[in-house]
């Protein structure tokens, strides 16, 4: 069976064919993509995979555009640690809902899935299925979460403890996820942004966008920018430009207590 995996982050690409690969040796990742419009083209120009892994946040857009441009005559099963999407996912071609982490086990049991709905046959029609299921689905997937109180991370020929009440803001970088603390140090940490999502309390942090996670105090400033788009001033300040999508807009400024 081959997969293409359309996923933002490049180490969360690797963990999901590090996990498909312990799972489902017979999966074949024939392709991974990063934005909407680099689906859109693979799309184009490959014949369809057998099945689909979708991050619904990626670098140009939500995946859902993926849709309006193309036919997506496979089936999806959709990755994101936003389980406001749920019922927005199921309206397209989906036949099931991973919060990220994904686990093994939930991994497992998608694949079945997608085994006993569409076998060896490459054109099926996806089963229409009672929002009421759908949405009870996705309340079992959701657990009671313990958020993270803090991080043990390696410094030179040390491990320090930092609690999150002294972190500033996380971001990813060429792979790799950073954090900076309110003093302005920098430590690299073991879990990808995706991972960070369920491990932090929502009402201290927020996903800015799909390279930062920042801590309610740490936002100095907010300003209108194009295109609806709010742009935001860290503290400590970082280089790079800190946007918040149209999308995301009005349900940032409600988080910021707007």
């Amino acid at each position: 069976m081959n997969v293409l995996i359309v996923e933002g982050e490049e180490l969360a690409v690797l963990k999901l064919t590090k996990l498909l690969a312990e799972v489902a040796p017979q999966v074949k990742v024939a392709g991974t993509s990063a934005s909407v419009c680099g689906t859109v083209a693979y799309l184009a120009s490959n014949p369809s995979p057998d099945l689909i892994f979708m991050d619904i946040e990626l670098a140009d857009g939500q995946s859902f555009e993926i849709f309006e441009q193309i036919s997506v005559p496979s089936p999806v099963i959709f990755t994101t640690s936003y389980d406001e999407f749920a019922i927005k996912a199921f309206k397209v071609n989906s036949i099931d809902y991973l919060l990220k982490p994904i686990k093994r086990q939930e991994l497992a049991a998608s694949l079945r899935k997608h085994q006993q709905l569409y076998g060896n046959k490459n054109e099926v029609s996806v089963p229409s299925i009672a929002m009421d299921l759908l949405i009870e689905q996705l309340r079992k997937q959701v657990r009671p979460l313990d958020y993270r109180s803090r991080f043990l991370v390696r410094h030179l020929s040390q491990w320090l403890p930092i609690s999150v009440t002294n972190i500033a803001y996380f971001y990813s970088e060429d792979g790799v996820t950073f954090f900076r603390t309110s003093a302005n140090q920098k430590f690299t940490i073991d879990y990808a942004l995706d991972e960070l999502d369920n491990m932090l309390d929502p009402k201290l942090f927020t996903r800015a966008n799909r390279k930062f996670i920042v801590h309610i105090d740490a936002v100095q400033q907010i300003h209108a920018y194009f295109n609806n788009k709010l742009k935001v001033i860290l503290k400590p300040a970082i280089e790079e430009e800190v946007l918040i999508s149209r999308e995301k807009a009005s349900e940032f400024k409600r988080w910021m207590g707007k």
